[in-house]
This record gives structure tokens, C-alpha cells and sequence, in this order.
């Protein structure tokens, strides 16, 4: 039985600072997970100084995998799910308070590899192509000018939320979207679609080679009133 649930980012805690030689974690951090019966992490699956000092102090860490095997045919969220000893379909789901539905677009043309991304001259036309207004998105360390950046994820699903489409590629953001429920559009390249698609009740998908993918063909999973 669960009887209470906070979501904080990862750098909020400093747990991210466990194993880096010279740092001292915050204090009360390590009182904190020495509380829990149990804590379920993908986080540091990778990280063997981390594995290590965790579990040389005694915190009741159990570590899963981060990434399906290559070429696994199960969708990242069911893989998630089956290490946690769920079963059936998986649906990230966020809920947010979001008043009506903003009249707007959102574009985040980046990901976390630029082999990733769909040229940023299409987005561009296609930004052009839809009814004002259009927000661009990015990241902290994503150059483009006048574009939302929300570092707090909770307050940038929140943002999402209220907007009539979302436009990106295959990211975190474009996950967080739609878990949010906005109507997106994710196109995707060199990843599968099948391991790493958003899941949610309005979803469009493109896939391709992202150099053929033409502006048009996005248009077309886009509803034809938020068009020009």
C-alpha cells in the first residue's frame, strides 16, 4: 500500500550527487532513504560509483534496468511496468490544473540527439503553415531565441496541457505532452516507434528517413482549422 506519493526532479534531492568522488550529499539525504523499505530505481543503472555507495551503506536500493535489450519488441513504457510487476498496457498519464485550452501551438524542435530531429527549416515553414500563435519550446542548454523554457517539468506539463497541438520529435518533452493529453504530433526517424512512441488518447505519428519527410505530410495529422 502506497500512503503518500511526491514527485520532485532528480537534481532537486541531490541524490544525483551519490558516488562522485569529493562530494558530500545534502544533508538529511541519506536519513531520508534510509527511511524508505524500499526504493525501486532505474536512476544510476549505469552509474557503478553510485550502485556501489548506495549499496555499501546499506540503502534498500533495487536497481532495473534503464533501456529495454537492443531489439527488444516491447514498448518502453511496458517495460517499465513488467520490471515493476505490473502487467497489461502501459499509459503514462499526468495530471495537471489547466484552465481552458489555450490557443495556441507548441513546437520543441530537439531531442536528446541531433540525429533525432526534423530539419529545423521544415519546422520553421511548418510553424508558418499554422494559425497563430505559435510558441517554440526548448531546454535551458537549446539555443533559439523567445522560446518557453520551464525547467520545472511539472510546471512545463502543466503549460502543455493547456495547448491545442504539440509538434516535436522523438523526446522526453514529446512524452510528457502526451501524458498531459495534448494532441500530438511526434515525428521520428532512426528510432522505433514501436519501443518508443508517446502513448495517450491523441496521438500521431510520422516515420521515416526524417531528410524525406516533407512539411506537408505533418500537416496532414494536424486538424485542418488549426491550419492557414
Amino acid at each position: 500500500m502506497i500512503r503518500g506519493a511526491e514527485a520532485r526532479a532528480i537534481a532537486s534531492t541531490g541524490i544525483d550527487l551519490l558516488g562522485l568522488p569529493g562530494v558530500e550529499p545534502p544533508p538529511g539525504l541519506i536519513a531520508k532513504l534510509r527511511s524508505f523499505d524500499s526504493i525501486v530505481s532505474w536512476y544510476g543503472a549505469n552509474r557503478a560509483e553510485f550502485r556501489e555507495q548506495v549499496l555499501g551503506i546499506g540503502l534498500p536500493f533495487q536497481f532495473l534496468d534503464a533501456l529495454p535489450e537492443p531489439g527488444a519488441k516491447i514498448h518502453a513504457a511496458d517495460f517499465f511496468l513488467r520490471q515493476a510487476g505490473g502487467d497489461g498496457v502501459a499509459v503514462p498519464r499526468i495530471e495537471c490544473e489547466v484552465g481552458r485550452c489555450g490557443d495556441f501551438a507548441v513546437i520543441h524542435p530537439f531531442s536528446g540527439s541531433a540525429r533525432k530531429n526534423w530539419p529545423m527549416e521544415r519546422y520553421r515553414e511548418l510553424a508558418a503553415r499554422l494559425l497563430p500563435p505559435v510558441r517554440w519550446c526548448a531546454g535551458p542548454q537549446e539555443a533559439m531565441e523567445d522560446a518557453v523554457r520551464l525547467e520545472n517539468l511539472y510546471d512545463l506539463a502543466c503549460w502543455l496541457a493547456g495547448a491545442r497541438v504539440y509538434i516535436g520529435n522523438d523526446s522526453g518533452i514529446t512524452h510528457l505532452a502526451a501524458a498531459v493529453g495534448t494532441p500530438v504530433v511526434a515525428i521520428f526517424g532512426p528510432t522505433d516507434p514501436a519501443v518508443w512512441a508517446p502513448r495517450g488518447k491523441d496521438i500521431s505519428l510520422v516515420a521515416g528517413r526524417l531528410e524525406d519527410i516533407p512539411v506537408e505530410r505533418v500537416l496532414e495529422e494536424i486538424p485542418g482549422e488549426m491550419v492557414s
